[in-house]
């Protein structure tokens, strides 16, 4: 009888032993379902679009016009730029003349930006040497002028 009532009492500790897993396949459904309404709906979402007030007394700010930068095909360069007068001015310069003038100018007009317009035969090196004195020499704002097809 000693014997019978070990192999019981065996037998129901083994049933009673805790589960020490964790079942996380309901976790990964749950997260790939989320992830396809997530991918669904962004799509979806329209860019919120700001309809701006009307006021009758603004007035648009003033861009100073930029100076035009020119490279011809042969290497010489002119400059074409607005006077304080509102005037069109063009003059031919060297690279040396360049940078005098656009030492003057930009301390006069600090935040004027500069325009290069250089010929599509004209290496790609002058055009970055221009362009690297301009911004030695405080120009903040230099571009590329190009022509649309």
């Amino acid at each position: 009888m000693a014997g019978s009532s070990r192999s019981s009492s065996m037998r129901g500790s083994r049933s009673r032993r805790a589960m020490a897993d964790i079942n996380v396949v309901p976790y990964i459904d749950v997260m790939l379902v989320l992830l396809v309404i997530f991918m669904v709906t962004a799509p979806l979402v329209a860019p919120s679009i700001v309809n701006l007030p009307t006021v009758g007394g603004a007035a648009p700010q003033q861009q100073t016009p930029p100076v035009v930068v020119n490279i011809r095909a042969d290497g010489n360069m002119s400059v074409k730029y607005k006077d304080d007068g509102g005037t069109q001015q063009q003059e031919d310069m060297t690279r040396a003349d360049l940078n005098g003038f656009i030492t003057d100018r930009a301390q006069t007009h600090p935040d004027q930006p500069v325009v290069i317009a250089a010929d599509k035969t004209v290496k790609y090196e002058v055009v970055m040497n221009v362009m690297s004195d301009l911004k030695a020499r405080g120009v903040k704002r230099v571009g590329l002028l190009v022509k649309s097809q």
